[in-house]
This record gives C-alpha cells, sequence and structure tokens, in this order.
C-alpha cells in the first residue's frame, strides 16, 4: 500500500517512522510518504491560509496549494487513482470496519487541514471520505491521520507477526475485549482468574466471550444493537443489567428465563425482557444501524 499526507507540518508525522508502522515501511509493506504542503505555494511568505468568506473567526486553507499539491502527487502514479481522506470533526465516524476497508485500498492520500479548516471546494472536488475519530476537536488532522495510518497498516498482511491478534481485536467482532492478564499468577493480591490457568480453551473462550459481552453492556451499549447475540449472550447482558441496577456483581444467570426472572427480582424486567427478546439493551433500535452523534 502506498500512503501519502499532505500537512504544514510534515516533522509532526514522525511518529509513524517508529514501532510497527515503521517497520511496515522498513520491510516494503506499506510506502509513506509526508509532503508539506507550503511547497506548492509563490509567494516569499509561503501563505496558505486566508479569512473566511462571510466573516467569522479563525482563517480557512487556500484551494490553490491543497489543488496543487493533490494534483502533482497523483501524477506521479497515472496508473492508479489514490482514495482520497480528509480528517474533519465534521466526517462520519471512524471505525474498525471503516479501517479495514481502507486497508483494501492499494493508494491512500491524508489531507491535514489547519485553522477553521480547507476551503470547501477542494473537498468537493477531491475528498472521497470525510471521517472523524471522535466527537472533539482537534487543532489539526495529524493526529486524527496518526491514529488512522496505524489502524489501516495493522491489518495489511504481513504487518503483524500473529494474525490471530487481529482475529482478537476489539471491535473485530462487535464487541470491546475483555480483560487480558500476564503474569505473575497473583500481583499485589490480585489473582489472574482461575478459568484461564485451566487449560480448557473451551471454557476459557466462554470467558472471554462473557466478559467481552459484559464490558461492551457497560461501556458501549450500543454496539449491541449491531450484533446477533444468542440465548447464552443475551442471559449474560441481562445479568449485567440485574447488576447495574444494585443486583451486586453479575449473578450467574444460566439462562434468559433465569435472566427475565432475576432482572424482574432486580425491578428491571422491562429492560431484561428487551435482551431477551430482541437482543438488544432495551433503548430501543438503532436510526439505520447508526448509534452516533454524527449521524443525521
Amino acid at each position: 500500500m502506498r500512503i501519502d499526507v499532505v500537512t504544514i507540518f510534515p516533522d509532526y508525522l514522525r511518529p509513524l517512522e517508529l514501532a510497527l508502522v515503521g517497520r511496515a515501511a522498513s520491510r516494503d509493506l506499506v510506502d509513506i510518504q509526508t509532503h508539506d504542503l507550503r511547497a506548492w505555494t509563490h509567494d516569499v511568505h509561503r501563505t496558505v491560509d486566508d479569512s473566511p468568506y462571510g466573516g467569522g473567526p479563525g482563517m480557512v486553507m487556500r484551494p490553490e496549494p491543497w489543488d496543487a499539491a493533490l494534483r502533482d502527487i497523483v501524477a506521479r502514479d497515472p496508473s492508479r487513482r489514490p482514495r482520497v481522506v480528509v480528517p474533519t470533526p465534521a466526517g462520519v465516524p471512524f471505525t474498525q470496519s471503516y479501517a479495514a476497508e481502507l486497508a483494501e485500498q492499494d493508494w491512500l492520500i491524508f489531507c491535514c487541514g489547519r485553522y477553521e479548516g480547507i476551503d470547501g471546494r477542494v473537498v468537493d472536488a477531491w475528498a472521497d471520505d470525510e471521517i472523524s475519530i471522535g466527537d472533539y476537536v482537534l487543532a489539526g488532522g495529524e493526529v486524527a491521520t496518526l491514529v488512522m495510518v496505524e489502524a489501516v497498516t495493522r491489518l495489511l498482511p504481513g504487518v503483524v507477526g500473529n494474525a490471530e491478534s487481529i482475529i482478537d481485536d476489539s471491535f473485530a467482532h462487535g464487541l470491546l475485549e475483555g480483560p487480558v492478564y500476564t503474569r505473575p499468577p497473583v500481583w499485589e493480591g490480585r489473582a489472574v482468574p482461575e478459568i484461564l490457568r485451566s487449560g480448557d480453551h473451551a471454557a476459557i473462550a466462554r470467558w472471554r466471550r462473557e466478559e467481552a459481552l459484559r464490558r461492551t453492556r457497560r461501556r458501549r451499549p450500543e454496539l449491541l444493537d449491531r450484533i446477533e447475540l444468542s440465548d447464552a449472550d443475551r442471559a449474560v447482558v441481562a445479568s449485567t443489567i440485574v447488576a447495574a441496577h444494585g443486583g451486586g456483581d453479575d449473578p450467574p444467570v444460566t439462562g434468559v428465563e433465569d435472566a427475565v426472572t432475576a432482572a424482574g427480582a432486580a425491578g428491571v424486567v422491562e429492560d431484561a425482557v428487551t435482551v431477551a427478546e430482541r437482543g438488544t439493551i432495551g433503548d430501543g433500535p438503532a436510526p439505520s444501524g447508526c448509534a452516533s452523534s454524527h449521524c443525521s
């Protein structure tokens, strides 16, 4: 894969020379080129911004340097068409599935805006994707680009030494990954869960699934609306609801009927019935598969 990054702060992207992404580049698994947008300016001050039409605070990045930069970069390899990405808080949410989609491309160009953003005409003319990494504002697109480039690069064949690491990632199955442990078996009086040391691979797999469900229910419940839950999954989610409503630690629940009974005793039967019947968290279905404030 080829990745080009256009920015007014090329040194900001130097972390891409390190660790996993840097090793991937050194092994020719990915070719990352960083470009200084100011190289395509033609005045003594190397100006890339101007005041916004319509008034208001801040400055807007001028269209001419961006257009010249993108035309020049694309012309260097006319046999291919790149996918052009603009990081912006006004974009659609970046997800693991989005990273996987971008990893299927053979050429990406990231355009790192600054100030109030890039002139909208450039975005309309060039951008294939406008992507946000979260509901907050950064000083520029460089940090978001670092996030996306690493997320995409680690999905490329041969980049991660153990391919199972990718399969077991958080979000790989639509759930957050559960807790992980290593030696020593007891640290500061805290023991590793005994089941992880049992050697029973089937039981370990079940435990990991249950922990992933519990963590997802507690921290990102909207994700449960996007996946199909088995009866066993629903029972685990229902037990987590009981615990969240004052039922103590997650009680052992062996089936959907038991989950509903336990939830009823805790006064949250409506939520648990919803889990049992629909496999959701009881807040209603997500609109068109979207659970983000970015969607409209």
